[in-house]
């Protein structure tokens, strides 16, 4: 297994330990902000894909309204156009 992310199968409790500690050291009292924002980036994206999502759907969706003929008015349904006297 050789690639960039070999490193993380080793990885192990202690090693995260050592990371969470220096993230701790290096955000400080930064770091409920951070990851605040990095929540609100990721919703923001889902929103975002979900929107993508529905629009392509509408795209793709066949459109039904246009394919049926337009409904006759009120008062002359079942009435034969030719017959229906103009005033």
């Amino acid at each position: 297994m050789t690639g960039t992310l070999m490193f993380l199968s080793s990885v192990g409790p202690f090693e995260l330990a050592v990371i969470l500690v220096v993230a701790l050291l290096v955000f400080g009292n930064r770091l409920p902000e951070v990851m605040r924002a990095l929540g609100r980036s990721i919703t923001e994206f889902k929103r975002g894909m979900h929107e993508a999502d529905a629009e392509i759907e509408d795209v793709h969706k066949p459109a039904d309204h246009a394919a049926s003929p337009p409904a006759p008015p009120a008062g002359q349904a079942g009435k034969n156009p030719s017959d229906v006297t103009r005033n």
